[in-house]
């Protein structure tokens, strides 16, 4: 009979492989260094094969190393998920869920929708993780998020996705702007002059919606021009005349121009607008948590928009 690998050795070697540090694997696995070394050289005695190599300066997972790691947490997420199924016993929402959020969604709808969603499910434990999409994604391919709230398009072939709906774009200008001085309710992106426009920095999947949706080259806002780091700083260039920028209904609905010298019109109906999508893993064992949570964000979404019969804030 063959001795099978602990939980906690694949947790040490996870960690090493993920960190590429002893000290700072040993801190994750709340155990000390010489502990973790000691699991992780019994792990490979035990495999009978080299997972790291080992220099004094570094820690570097053999290619084996990486392979061993990549099912080791495939399988710690199947022991997380048995337990999360044996807590939740069937019931939706109930138990610990973790929701990634990128920046430019979380604070503009979660605020509004969370205390509903606490009346509804109360035996819910949503723990929140903002970051942009892609490490987004890379945390729910390993298992450290159960879905996430991101806007799409983006290339989520590896998950499955469901639309909530749509959040089109609006010109962010000054008030004496001739886009905005103009009589014509809606701004074609044609319009745009390239050369002021403002967009947020590389890294953020906004910056590629508000390209397409205004038809732009990816050279606009580019390493010669300003970038911004979020909306509210965006929102500040703008009103202090740099400008003009793209911004999403959901964050202007919530009041994020309120207070500031910035006005707004809306784009036409043949610009794009990106899509407020859920992801989760095909392998999710939790659908029925997936679908209901799905399910309620997507029925208050159409409470959060903008109608073209209102004034935007």
């Amino acid at each position: 009979m063959n001795i099978l690998p602990t939980f906690r050795q694949l947790r040490y070697l996870v960690a090493v492989v993920d960190l590429r540090h002893f000290g700072q694997a040993a801190e994750r696995c709340h155990v000390t260094q010489s502990t973790l070394s000691a699991g992780l050289k019994d792990l490979e005695d035990l495999l009978q094969a080299t997972l790291v190599e080992r220099t004094k300066r570094k820690v570097l997972p053999t290619p084996l190393g990486e392979t061993v790691a990549e099912q080791a947490r495939a399988l710690l997420a199947g022991a997380a998920n048995i337990v999360e199924t044996a807590r939740s016993d069937g019931a939706p929402l109930s138990g610990p869920f973790r929701l990634g959020t990128i920046p430019t969604i979380g604070p503009f709808i979660l605020p509004r929708v969370l205390h509903g969603l606490r009346l509804a499910y109360p035996d819910l434990k949503l723990f929140l993780r903002e970051d942009q999409t892609k490490p987004l994604l890379e945390k729910l391919k390993k298992g450290d998020l159960d879905a996430v709230l991101i806007a799409l398009p983006y290339d989520v072939s590896d998950f499955d996705a469901l639309s909530l709906g749509d959040d089109p774009f609006w010109l962010a200008a000054p008030p004496d702007h001739p886009l905005i001085r103009s009589r014509r309710a809606t701004v074609s992106a044609s319009d745009v002059e390239a050369d002021e426009v403002l967009l947020l920095e590389d890294g953020h999947c906004l910056r590629e919606h508000a390209l397409s949706a205004c038809r732009l080259n990816r050279a606009t806002g580019g390493e010669d021009g300003f970038q911004a780091t979020s909306l509210y700083t965006l929102v500040e260039m703008v009103a202090n005349h740099l400008g003009v920028t793209f911004l999403p209904e959901i964050a202007l609905s919530a009041g994020l121009v309120k207070g500031t010298d910035v006005s707004l019109k809306p784009l036409t109906k043949d610009s794009p607008p990106r899509h407020i999508g859920l992801v989760w893993r095909k392998s999710f064992h939790r659908e029925d948590d997936v679908a209901a949570l799905g399910a309620y964000l997507k029925g208050r979404m159409a409470g959060l928009k903008i109608t073209r019969r209102q004034k935007a804030p």
